[in-house]
């Protein structure tokens, strides 16, 4: 799961030394960053299904293979299209094997052990995204061999050859392989309705929003509409879906996953409006931008196994408290800097606060969403969960980055500052938001479950 997040950040403090030792054109360098993140996003829905039809072991040490594989092609690649494509190779492999990693918890851990096992996710996805720059920036830096900046991608392949002899040594073995097709007209009509999302979101700002970006975003709409249709005219002929939509029209599994995907936009836009505010603005160097970001960072890694040995009536409102601090850590960050208060330490310690309440959102949103559905539809909320995130995060940095960059477009202290006020206070309203559809998510489903007796509410008629 680390690897498959890492490599998503990894590329762009790298790009510079790509373009140079390559002489890759800017649009190359984009599909090099951007190629990896479409193929994972897209296809997360998709991998996760394959884990349940075919095995989440078989389909997890396949993944890992292909991801590795990749890694290798990319750091020996010696031309800017041949890196493009083992980058979209990669980023496939990526999301076969992290589809499977939360499939594999939900399947084989029940209660306390649940909860540790999403307080370690958590962790893992925690530290990441900003490792990914940091060991980016060190490798790249270190010049290895020469090599400038392909160790970024070959230090994968080691790591993912231990990886796949211990993975076929301890992973639970996968039961009977499932009998049902793979819906291959729902797994073609939605991977291009993701696309037509995805893309524009992906390469629209630094491409100035040309029409082709709005053209794709409202050809999205009839796209997943028309993906609907499918799905129920393949549940109608008792095939299996590639989702089954009746998840959605669950009050809090809907309710979980907006409020998650709003959180997540927040986090990935302050990493880019941050990096930008520090380093553009306050000209600030590209180390200290990454060590402001320790504090969040430690904070969100010790919130989901802090807060797992909380009361239970403390962890049934883990997401809505996590997201409520989260919202209120931004809206003083932006209050602060709107008083004058841009010290080092201030900041660190409101990251500090932010951190630990988006780590308690996020390890509290996992496990009531775990919590439910049944386990007959694991691979479905894996693959609804990490798409969310993917397409969260995307839409943060594409809409916040955007409206940032306009507010301080050459940079400047002025400028900057002004923008990152207004931009943290809007996050802070984003989370105020995300807080109540989180309540809303918990509080229906503790009245589903008390009306239902015990356990999660049953299911409804798949669609």
């Amino acid at each position: 799961m680390f690897l498959g997040n890492v490599d998503i950040a990894i590329v762009n403090v790298a790009t510079p030394t790509i373009q140079h030792h390559l002489h890759a054109s800017g649009a190359e360098l984009e599909l090099i960053v951007s190629g990896y993140t479409l193929t994972y996003a897209v296809l997360l829905i998709t991998s996760a299904r394959l884990g349940g039809a075919r095995g989440y072991r078989r389909m997890f040490q396949l993944g890992l293979a292909i991801f590795t594989l990749a890694s290798l092609a990319c750091g020996l690649a010696p031309t800017p299209v041949l890196l493009v494509v083992a980058r979209v190779v990669q980023g496939a492999g990526a999301a076969l094997l992290t589809s499977q990693v939360l499939t594999c918890i939900q399947l084989n851990f029940q209660g306390p052990d649940r909860s540790r096992a999403l307080g370690w996710y958590t962790a893992v996805l925690s530290g990441s995204a900003v490792f990914g720059q940091v060991i980016g920036g060190v490798l790249v830096s270190a010049d290895l061999f020469g090599t400038a900046w392909r160790p970024i991608f070959l230090i994968n392949v080691p790591i993912g050859c231990c990886l796949f002899v211990v993975g076929r040594r301890s992973l639970p073995a996968d039961g009977r392989r499932g009998t049902q097709r793979m819906d291959l007209a729902g797994v073609a009509v939605l991977s291009a309705a993701l696309l037509l999302l995805v893309l524009p979101m992906v390469l629209g700002r630094d491409a100035g929003w040309p029409v082709w970006t709005w053209l794709c975003f409202a050809a999205s709409l009839p796209a997943f509409a028309w993906f609907v249709g499918v799905e129920r005219r393949v549940g109608r002929r008792g095939g299996q879906p590639l989702i089954t939509l009746s998840l959605l029209t669950r009050k809090p599994v809907a309710y979980a996953l907006i409020s998650q995907a709003a959180t997540r936009a927040t986090y990935f836009a302050l990493l880019f409006v941050l990096a930008q505010y520090l380093q553009a603005g306050l000209h600030k160097s590209a180390t200290c931008s990454g060590l402001v970001l320790v504090s969040w960072v430690a904070a969100f890694g010790v919130s989901g196994p802090l807060l797992g040995r909380m009361p239970t009536t403390v962890r049934h409102r883990e997401a809505p408290l996590g997201t409520l601090l989260l919202a209120l850590a931004f809206a003083g960050i932006g209050t602060g800097v709107w008083a004058g208060m841009t010290s080092g330490v201030f900041l660190a310690i409101l990251l500090g606060l932010g951190g630990l309440g988006y780590g308690a959102a996020f390890s509290g949103t996992l496990t009531h969403l775990t919590g439910a559905v049944e386990e007959q539809y694991a691979s479905d909320m894996s693959g609804l969960f990490n798409t969310t995130l993917q397409v969260g995060g995307v839409l943060g940095v594409a809409l916040f980055g955007t409206v940032y960059l306009d507010l301080a477009p050459n940079g400047g202290r002025v400028a900057a500052t002004h923008g990152f006020m207004v931009i943290t206070l809007v996050l802070g309203a984003v989370g105020f938001a995300a807080a109540v559809l989180s309540q809303l998510a918990v509080h229906n489903q503790l009245t589903a479950t008390s009306a239902a007796g015990s356990g999660p509410a049953r299911p409804r008629t798949a669609a």
